[in-house]
Parts: C-alpha cells; sequence; structure tokens
C-alpha cells in the first residue's frame, strides 16, 4: 500500500499517521507537500490533522485550494483511496469531496479525550476489516467537530449507508450523551457513494498501539491495505 500523508502549512497529525503506516504496519509511505500536484505514485492518501493554513476563515476554507486538492480531487474520482483525519475531514467536505460541514462543538470546548465509535458499515474501504455493530475506542481532539447537514443529505447519508461511524457508549448503545460535540446523528464518520474516501473526526493513527491504550485504529488502515488487495486481484 504506497501511501502519502498530505503536509500543509499547520499540519501537525502527519507524523502520527507516517508512524502508523509505515513504522507499525511496515508499508511503504511518503510526505506529500501542499504544492504537489501529482500522486500518480500513490494508492492511499491520508489528509490528517491539524490547523492547515491555521484555520483562517474556516477549518479547511483555505487548504482546499492548495495545488495538491486538485490532485487529491483527481486521484478520489479516479477510485484512489483517500482519508480525512479531523482536519483532514473538514478539508474534504470544503473541497466538496464530503458532504455536509462540520462546526464548533456543542459545548464550544474543545474536547481532547477517548471516545466509543460504533462501526455502521463494513463496505468502506477502511471499514473492510470491521464487521457493523463492532464498537472502537479512538481518541478525538478537535474544537469543530460537529457534524452537521441539512435534513435531505442526512437522509441520503443514512438511506445509502453512507455513515460510517457513529459516537456510541462502550456497549455500542448510542446515546447522547456519548456525542462529545453535539453532531447530528451522533455521525463521526461518513463515506462518498463509492466508498472509497472517508471522513473521521476521531484519530485512529492515535490508536495503533496498545502502549497507547488502544490498537483499534489499526483496523482502519488494514482494511484499507485488503481493499487495494482485493482490487489487485
Amino acid at each position: 500500500m504506497r501511501t502519502g500523508i498530505v503536509v500543509f502549512p499547520g499540519t501537525w497529525s502527519d507524523r502520527d499517521c507516517f508512524h502508523a503506516v509505515g513504522e507499525i504496519l511496515g508499508e511503504p509511505v511518503r510526505y506529500v507537500d501542499h504544492r504537489e500536484r501529482a500522486l500518480d505514485d500513490l494508492e492511499l492518501v491520508v489528509l490528517p490533522g491539524g490547523f492547515s493554513y491555521g484555520d483562517y476563515l474556516r477549518c479547511g476554507a483555505i487548504a482546499r485550494f492548495a495545488p495538491v486538492m486538485e490532485a487529491v480531487a483527481d486521484f478520489a474520482n479516479r477510485g484512489g483511496l483517500v482519508l480525512g483525519i479531523c482536519n483532514g475531514f473538514q478539508i474534504l467536505q470544503e473541497a466538496r469531496l464530503l458532504p455536509g460541514a462540520l462546526l464548533r462543538n456543542a459545548s464550544c470546548e474543545f474536547r481532547c479525550e477517548w471516545v466509543h465509535l460504533r462501526v455502521e458499515q463494513s463496505d468502506s474501504a477502511f471499514t473492510l476489516d470491521c464487521r457493523p455493530g463492532q464498537v472502537l475506542r479512538i481518541p478525538i481532539s478537535h474544537g469543530e467537530g460537529n457534524f452537521f447537514a441539512d435534513a435531505a443529505t442526512l437522509e441520503s447519508l443514512e438511506r445509502a449507508g453512507r455513515v460510517v461511524f457513529r459516537y456510541c457508549a462502550p456497549d455500542g448503545r448510542v446515546t447522547a450523551a456519548a456525542n462529545p460535540n453535539g453532531s447530528l446523528g451522533n455521525i463521526a464518520g461518513i463515506s462518498n457513494a463509492r466508498g472509497n474516501v472517508v471522513g473521521m473526526m476521531p484519530h485512529p493513527e492515535r490508536a495503533c498501539e496498545a502502549l497507547l491504550g488502544s490498537e483499534d485504529g489499526l483496523a482502519v488502515f488494514r482494511s484499507a491495505i485488503h481493499a487495494l488487495t482485493r482490487v489487485a486481484v
């Protein structure tokens, strides 16, 4: 799995993603500068968390116009795998590769804590190794992770099975208490119609070693490996 980790000015989770893919899973990985325009050597592109361009205007609004994003859109349209984590999710929405918006947390507080996610479907490229209903323990770290979409968009996402993760209690129950930011429907991650582009607010790269408290994030990256293997076969 040849992976590229996109680095914008203000990105800070790039090294965590590099460590997860390159050092823990042992897959080929390189950093992708925000000024690059060619991604032909890659099979997976990760847009990591951080504060791209200082999150000026709004989260992801400036990064959306970086030269690399034209290449990311083309890569995704050709079936390449794209994972947007936290700020990366926000950038994918600004680039219209995913619908909806991520608003300020309902608490108006920055939330940095462990949460539980219920896997809603195993059809996306990043959940093939999961089973529907499986609960993952993965941390969040954001101030604007409150997923919002108009009623028609939300209904479309639900009907098409494009909600990938929901915030839940440890036993898998979807409750208001388990929602850390006010997201509609407890939504923590969604996919495009094809399933090759996924955005999620929690940080799977921070849950890839038992020493850090969880290895559940490995399921996301291993799913991508198996998705590419399945395509190759």
